[in-house]
Parts: C-alpha cells; structure tokens; sequence
C-alpha cells in the first residue's frame, strides 16, 4: 500500500501523525509527480488534479510549482480556462481546477472564487435552457452548454460543488441547490444512461478510474452518490448492479481506465484492488444503507 494512502487512512481514522510529510517523501505516487517532465498545460493540470488527493500535497514543492504556474497561465478573471483565454473555458476543466484548489486549501482564493462563479453564473444543469456565456470554448468539443448540455460538464461541476461544500461552505444556497438540480438530472439517466436507448452516455461512464481526469468515470458518479442524502433508489439501482459486478474476489475494486497522457498518473494499475477507490466505494454502500454486498 503506498504511504500516501496510507496517510489519508490514519488522517480519516483520526489517528495521531507525528510528521505527515514523511508518508509522502516515501510514497512512490510523488515520486513518479516529481519525476514527470516536459509537461504540457494539459498535462500540468491532470498532474495538479492528482496531487489535489493527496493530504498535505499542497506542502510539496512539486504542488507549489504547477499552483504557480495555473496561477500564472490557466486562471483567468473568468475561470480556469486549460488555454489561458478566458474564451475557451469549458465547464470540465473549470471545474475540475476548482476542486483541485478547494482541497488544496485555496478555496477562497481569487481564482477558485473566480471559477465558482462562472458555474453559478453560465453553468446548466437541465435541458432546453440557455447560458449567458458567450465564449467559443463551449461550441467546440460537441457543444458544452447547447440544450442538451454535456453531461460529463454537470458530472464534474457537480462534483467540484460537493467538494466546495464539504471543506469551504456548507450554507451557500445557491451552491446547494445546483447541486440538487445536478443530481436530479443525473438521476434521470439512472446515472450513466442516454435517455434514447439507455446505452452509457459517454466513453469510460462505466469504468473506475483514479484520479479523476477529463472523462466522467463511474468513480466520479460514486463519489457524488456517496456525499448525496435521499437519492431515488430506483434510479440508483443500475449503478449498485454495475458495482456488484465489478467486486473483486477480495471484495475492493480495481482501476479500470488508465488515461494515457504524460502528466496524468494513476494511483493503481489495473492487477491489484485500488485502496483509493474502495475506500470511495465502501463510503457510497454505506451512504445508502447497501446490503447486497
């Protein structure tokens, strides 16, 4: 098991650390950060995203260096935008950042602030409504925020909103209820299906994948599952049987998706359970009072 998770364990089981930052000079998940180089702002900001999971990464020089440098290139007085144009924002990347920051400590910095107020302002969370935002980054890409909105943009502002939730501010009405809109309309999808024929939405919806990257995995649909109180259980059903089918012999879950771009590191390969994902898992069975596993 490698130090960093093993930190994050005793950190949630409240046990004492005398030096936290001795599990990550020992971890080999910062190492393989630290030993990353030539990175694009692409690459940059998975490889933040993947730090953001870590306690206390915020301390590690590496972590220092690509704060600086989406503090320098990707935020804007907009949002995060991955190209330093506040035209091209893109609810995925945005969000994405905004999480990063949050769990970073910096969830009332400028920027993050910044971010969060692009998703109050443009973000949608249901069809046949219009955004405000003008830039052309959400024409691109199959259209981010068209009447049918992207669904892997709600997933992710979704989930960074959690996030904010959780460590910044837990009354902010106007972020608790997107939150809910979010959720009810991913619940309309029973989660990862099209509406049309109830096939996955999108590429890699049914796969666990950790850290999060640009894709909305089943990880990501968990994670939101496992912090939502009240969900339809008829509506969640389809999420519990695709776990079930995917339990180990050794009852965890492994990594499934590994993202191949230089920056973005998985926590795990594929052979073994990934703790981290498990551990996500075991909190969303417990969330919902699960005992078909």
């Amino acid at each position: 098991m490698d130090t960093a998770y093993l930190l994050k364990s005793k950190i949630a089981q409240h046990e004492f650390i005398e030096d936290p930052m001795i599990y990550l000079e020992q971890s080999l998940i910062v190492k393989k950060y630290e030993q990353q180089e030539k990175l694009s702002a692409l690459g940059k900001i998975f490889a933040l995203v993947g730090l953001a999971e870590i306690p206390y990464a915020d301390q590690l020089p590496v972590t220092q260096s690509l704060i600086q440098y989406v503090e320098e290139t990707i935020a804007t007085p907009d949002g995060f935008s991955y190209t330093g144009k506040a035209e091209d924002t893109v609810p995925c990347y945005n969000a994405m950042l905004l999480e990063a920051y949050v769990r970073l400590g910096l969830g009332q910095t400028l920027s993050a602030q910044r971010a969060l107020m692009w998703i109050k302002n443009y973000q949608l969370f249901d069809r046949n409504q219009t955004t405000s935002w003008t830039g052309r980054g959400i024409c691109q890409h199959g259209g981010c925020l068209r009447k049918t909105p992207c669904y892997i943009g709600i997933g992710k502002s979704v989930r960074a909103l959690i996030t904010y939730q959780k460590i910044v501010d837990q009354i902010d009405p106007q972020v608790n209820q997107m939150i809910t809109d979010g959720v009810i309309y991913m619940q309309k999808h029973q989660w990862f299906k099209r509406l049309s024929n109830g096939q996955p939405i999108s590429a890699h919806i049914t796969e666990n994948m950790f850290p999060q990257g640009y894709v909305l995995s089943l990880t990501d649909l968990i994670y939101i599952a496992s912090h939502t109180n009240d969900l339809d259980q008829e509506a969640l059903q389809p999420l519990i049987e695709l776990l079930q089918m995917k339990q180990t012999k050794t009852k965890g879950w492994k990594n499934e998706y590994i993202y191949r771009y230089n920056g973005y590191q998985p926590f795990s390969m594929r052979r073994q359970d990934c703790p981290w994902i498990t551990e996500m898992i075991l909190q969303f069975i417990h969330t919902n009072s699960l005992k078909s596993f």
